[in-house]
């Protein structure tokens, strides 16, 4: 959203989030105003960072930008961007006085089957029986599945662990040798062993990373990057971390084969659980080298974008 009131500018940019992506077409036709001129401009240059979806590297890192805008004097020029999923989702309807509004639910026969099978080139990893030797061999980009029990662990979890050490209190359960999944699941429905259970943005973790880690933490799944800090913990520690699959938290649930509470209870979602997990698809964002593949795959992409000229307009 570009001008009006602040509060103006805000709402443009919500309304501009909900709009169909066009971009494809846009672009084989060729811009007719100014501001589809930017949408273009701002398009080509993010994309050619080489972000890549989940940051690790690629061509698509945004499929769309939008724009709307309203005048305003040029002394006060508001300007309100809103991020969007690439995995977006929205419902429209219309309120107009004459009773609720009602959403027809989607015809699963239409959908596309997923019928997913591991890549033969991904490292199953058995995390029963995980060593710090195994962990040291991963390399930052290698895809593993996950076999076996993981503990999971997000903000509340973290803080009332950090409370208990610095009481000298004993934790309800041992993370040497152990993974944590960050993550708060929501609950079964029928006959679910455990509800969505999408990976949450690992770097509010960060300020914890370091006294999980002296607890004898071995890895840690989470999605997104590190910071800088975490990063040179888990390099010290001989650690390393692993990307899960973001926005698709149903789809990541069904390797999930088993969920008990473990620890704090009372926290209800954000309580430690003990996962039973098979073939759990992740990967690895930071190895035991401090190699980090959020910061090292977008330069090789950026250079492979520049030198093959792979995002010429059509």
């Amino acid at each position: 959203g570009i001008g009006g009131t602040a509060e103006h500018c805000v709402l443009l940019a919500k309304q501009a989030l909900m709009e169909p992506i066009d971009m494809g077409p846009l672009k084989a036709r060729g811009p007719r105003n100014d501001i589809e001129a930017l949408r273009i401009e701002i398009f080509d240059k993010v994309n050619a960072l080489g972000i890549g979806a989940q940051g690790l590297g690629g061509l698509s890192t945004i499929l769309d930008v939008k724009i709307k805008d309203a005048p305003c004097h040029a002394a006060g020029k508001p300007v309100a961007m809103i991020p969007n999923c690439a995995a977006t989702r929205h419902a429209h309807f219309t309120l107009d006085g004459s009773g609720p509004a009602y959403l027809e639910a989607p015809k699963l026969d239409e959908w596309p089957k997923v019928d997913w099978k591991p890549d033969t080139a991904a490292i199953r990893v058995d995390l029963d029986t995980l060593t710090p030797e195994v962990v040291a061999q991963w390399k930052h980009g290698d895809r593993l599945l996950l076999n076996g029990k993981m503990l999971t662990g997000r903000d509340a979890a973290h803080k009332r662990i950090a409370d208990m050490l610095a009481r000298g209190e004993e934790l309800p359960v041992s993370f040497r040798g152990r993974v944590i999944y960050y993550v708060g699941p929501v609950d079964p429905v029928g006959e679910e062993v455990v509800g969505p259970a999408g990976p949450t943005t690992a770097t509010r973790m960060d300020k914890f990373t370091r006294m999980m880690l002296d607890q004898g933490l071995l890895a840690m799944v989470g999605k997104a990057e590190r910071g800088p800090a975490a990063t040179e913990a888990i390099r010290e520690a001989k650690s390393a971390y692993l990307m899960a699959v973001g926005g698709a938290a149903y789809l990541v649930a069904r390797a999930i084969k088993g969920s008990k509470v473990v620890g704090f209870e009372d926290l209800g979602m954000e309580a430690i659980y003990e996962f039973e997990v098979s073939d759990f698809p992740v990967t690895v964002a930071v190895d035991a080298e401090g190699q980090n593949v959020h910061q090292l795959a977008p330069l090789v992409w950026r250079e492979k974008i520049a030198r093959e000229g792979l995002l010429q307009p059509v």
